[in-house]
């Protein structure tokens, strides 16, 4: 098994900011060494570390981190995609095999962000390489994503945390138009990844979650859906085993082919690991 979306990072209250204090559980160190004995106990045997900064300075010691551990199978750093030296940057990891994707915090950023020309051209420029993109968002941005992705048909395109449905009040509806709308472009993927953390804090339940992975394997099938875990942010509200048990039940109705694409092939394929 692999997990697809893993962050590490050495805490900084000025850095790490997004960490506020209703997040005490990881206002701290997160490092593969703090993992290993979890992902032992899961029989996972390769992850991917994702980008939780946006600096080159954290995609590199993610490479690093890479280097020393060889269970970090791949990795999805941060590159300023405005940047007038975009190209040059993108050339100093070329070298490096263990850079498997780019990712952007667009979560974060205002109205037609996405879209913008210049970013949209950075992001083509990936498939050159071989590159993947994660595609960050939350379920309030889906339109844009819409728009996004009709504009990179050859760039394989990973959606994380299901688009980040509106769990909390339980809304699917707008969601699930969108997933379907999203889905029909065959290069994008989608991370069962996240989730939990869009429950309110403690209240969450299978049945709860249970419509969204109905609604993504309606429109992604098998073949372009990928676990991840979202360690360790997902430990605000669930822990690893409790996750990937959640996971593995639910894709009991697929066949043992299918289960193992959902675990691991789809993410060696989508991220070139």
């Amino acid at each position: 098994m692999i997990d697809a979306h893993v962050h590490f990072w050495k805490y900084d209250e000025i850095r790490d900011s997004w960490i506020d204090n209703s997040m005490s559980a990881i206002r701290k160190d997160f490092l593969p060494s703090d993992i290993e004995r979890i992902l032992v106990d899961n029989t996972i045997s390769g992850i991917v570390a994702v980008q939780a900064d946006q600096s080159l300075e954290e995609t590199q010691f993610l490479l690093e981190l890479a280097e020393k551990y060889p269970e970090i199978l791949g990795i999805v750093g941060w590159i300023d995609f405005l940047s007038d030296n975009f190209e040059d940057q993108l050339q100093t990891f070329k070298e490096n095999p263990k850079m498997k994707g780019w990712r952007h915090i667009v979560q974060t950023e205002p109205q037609g962000f996405l879209t913008h020309p210049q970013f949209v051209k950075a992001v083509k420029k990936l498939q050159l390489h071989g590159y993947a993109y994660d595609i960050l968002i939350y379920h309030s941005q889906m339109d844009e994503a819409i728009r996004f992705v009709r504009q990179l048909q050859d760039q394989k395109l990973i959606l994380d945390h299901l688009g980040k449905p509106d769990v909390k009040n339980l809304e699917i509806d707008g969601w699930k138009k969108n997933i379907s709308a999203l889905a029909q472009s065959e290069n994008v993927y989608c991370k069962l990844s996240g989730l939990v953390t869009e429950t309110e804090r403690g209240k969450w339940s299978k049945e709860m979650l249970k419509p969204y992975l109905d609604v993504i394997f309606k429109y992604f099938g098998t073949s372009r859906v990928l676990f991840g875990s979202d360690w360790p942010v997902m430990l605000l509200n669930t822990n690893y085993s409790e996750w990937l048990q959640f996971v593995k039940d639910y894709i009991q109705q697929f066949s043992k082919e299918e289960q193992h694409q959902i675990l691991e092939r789809n993410a060696v394929h989508v991220y070139n690991l």
